[in-house]
């Protein structure tokens, strides 16, 4: 069984966190009350400090990145406001930029975002530069992906390491708990809630039985420790906390039988969306691995084209349509009544395209794409009849986020979690959408001979692939 994303996929089962041999059912409660799991818990709680300071870091300066690209750099070049033809540049050079630290750093640029959120290896120290770099190169020159898998290679990575060097030759066991509770930290108020992110890593993970719960609760106090730590560095350094949240929900109304209805309908159309992402996605990334940088290049001056075309096309920014779409999902819940039916669809599906293309090539999370393609498309639906905005946005939200990521749970919390009373009062409804979405997923997956033809995750090694 592969461990926690962010720790060694051939680490032993975390049923033995400790080195030594495997502890049955029988055993959890002797193992909770020993020394060595105390010890376990207070270098997890010292861990979460560095790790989530690290991340807002990161997140810090994407941020900054941003604004100097696509508002500073403008007016510097004399231009103003960055004009309509902005991100064919910027995007180029944002592909030729994560191609190069793919190609030639180590580590492959840390984790395939076309894989969805598969657990992958821990960095080893010489292959954070490359995860990090090719990670700001695509978030600030601004693709559409989300900052949430490069946040979870650079907690696993910073605590794993950190394990090795405190210890000579630390177990696989213990280097797989802390390096998962170096991911929980990272991620801790990323997604508005550190149980968010404890439900994200244990789904994703496959994490279950009887050892759930030891192997876990490090995990939620790094996390907890993180949280604390986020809130307190966004108030010191007046940035904010970077975390997922809705200030503008509407008034939520009790399910009506026709809503249930539109609930599997955007359950079966999230996946077939789903399905066409990937698929468009696999199919490119196999033709931009053997030229990487060039191939990288081409992605990014594509997504250039398609976000240009949208800006001339409907008089808006072409912002709307790129980056991860995390600070686009208040706007858009509190003004999408405002959005004609046809800017909408136009909008979500040059969103759906770039998605595709970055996805392909690009570094980062597909976790906020996903979530801002489910919430448009669940307000488009909100035209019709029947159904009100609150609840085809939950749904969407909870409908692609299965689609893309295949954890039904975590894109279930995702949607109700997020929209505070009132996605308590919809949860029914989502519920209905994600199973839908899961199925449908699941019927629409190519075989696992195509798979192993080239149709599943990317390999893990660093370095370019053979030709074709």
């Amino acid at each position: 069984m592969t461990g926690p994303p962010g720790t060694s996929p051939t680490a032993p089962e975390p049923g033995t966190p400790f080195g030594g041999e495997t502890r049955t059912p029988a055993d959890t409660p002797a193992l909770v009350r020993s020394p060595r799991y105390v010890v376990l818990l207070v270098v997890a709680a010292l861990l979460g400090v560095p790790v989530c300071a690290a991340a807002f870091g990161f997140l810090a300066l994407v941020d900054t990145l941003q604004t100097l690209l696509w508002e500073d750099l403008p007016t510097v070049l004399g231009l103003g406001e960055a004009p309509f033809w902005w991100p064919l540049p910027l995007l180029a050079v944002g592909g030729l930029c994560t191609g190069l630290a793919v190609r030639f750093l180590p580590g492959n640029g840390g984790h395939e975002p076309s894989a969805g959120l598969a657990p992958t290896g821990a960095p080893r120290v010489a292959e954070l530069p490359g995860v990090v770099l090719a990670a700001l190169a695509s978030l600030a020159f601004g693709a559409v992906l989300g900052p949430e898998a490069p946040l979870l290679a650079l907690g696993a990575g910073l605590a794993a390491n950190a394990v090795r060097l405190a210890r000579h030759d630390p177990a696989p066991q213990l280097r797989s708990v802390l390096g998962a509770a170096g991911s929980f930290a990272a991620v801790s108020s990323l997604l508005g809630s550190p149980l968010l992110g404890a439900f994200l890593l244990m789904e994703a993970s496959g994490l279950a039985g009887a050892m759930l719960g030891p192997v876990l609760v490090p995990g939620l106090l790094a996390a907890g420790v993180g949280s604390l730590l986020f809130v307190g560095l966004g108030s010191w350094t007046g940035l904010g906390t970077f975390a997922l949240e809705l200030s503008e929900v509407p008034t939520a109304h009790e399910p009506t039988v026709p809503e249930f209805g539109y609930a599997v309908l955007t359950g079966l159309l999230a996946a077939l969306a789903g399905a066409g992402v990937r698929m468009a996605a696999t199919r490119l990334r196999r033709r931009v691995e053997p030229r990487r940088v060039s191939g990288t290049v081409c992605l990014g001056l594509a997504a250039g084209v398609v976000a240009v075309g949208y800006a001339l096309g409907t008089g808006r920014e072409a912002g709307e349509v790129l980056f991860s779409g995390q600070t686009a999902l208040n706007p858009l819940l509190a003004k999408g009544a405002g959005y004609a039916a046809g800017t909408l669809a136009l909008l979500l599906a040059c969103k759906a395209v770039l998605y595709g293309l970055c996805l392909a090539g690009f570094r980062g999370g597909p976790v906020f794409p996903a979530m801002f393609l489910g919430a448009g498309g669940g307000l488009l639906l909100a035209h019709l009849p029947g159904l009100t905005s609150l609840s085809g946005f939950a749904m969407g939200v909870g409908a692609m986020g299965t689609a893309m990521l295949r954890l039904p749970l975590t894109s279930v919390l995702l949607a109700t979690l997020l929209l505070g009373k009132a996605g308590l009062t919809v949860m029914p409804l989502v519920i209905v959408a994600v199973v839908t979405a899961y199925v449908g997923s699941a019927v629409l997956s190519p075989p696992p001979a195509n798979r192993a033809s080239g149709e599943g995750p990317a390999r893990a090694g660093g370095g370019p692939p053979p030709p074709e």
